[in-house]
């Protein structure tokens, strides 16, 4: 599954997901962004960006500080007036979420 990617600033939206894949979950040597725990990015017309994602289950032993350096991280990117991230676990994640480079690096390929 991809993320749904909203945005007019293509740019601004590239520097957010390069940012993204920055993050770890420190148990899995996979970044964020290519496990697929980014279900969606919006950035509006104000550069107010809002991000929901999910974890690899709700007893993650991240599940503390993962979301909050995602959001750190992305608050941080000049240019990008606020930041507001949205923990869902609906729909599950599953392995299948994944991209190829993500299921190569964990052997599932």
């Amino acid at each position: 599954m991809a993320a749904i990617i909203v945005t007019k600033d293509t740019e601004l939206m590239q520097r957010v997901i390069e940012e993204i894949k920055t993050c770890f979950d420190p148990e899995i040597p996979v970044d964020v962004w290519e496990m697929g725990l980014i279900y969606e990015l919006h950035l509006d017309d104000d550069n107010n960006l809002k991000i929901v994602m999910t974890l690899t289950s709700p007893n993650c032993p991240a599940a503390e500080s993962l979301p909050a350096e995602v959001e750190n991280k992305c608050s941080l990117i000049p240019g990008i007036k606020s930041t507001e991230l949205v923990l869902t676990f609906e729909p599950i994640w599953e392995k299948d979420m994944m991209s190829e480079v993500a299921q190569l690096e964990l052997g599932f390929m």
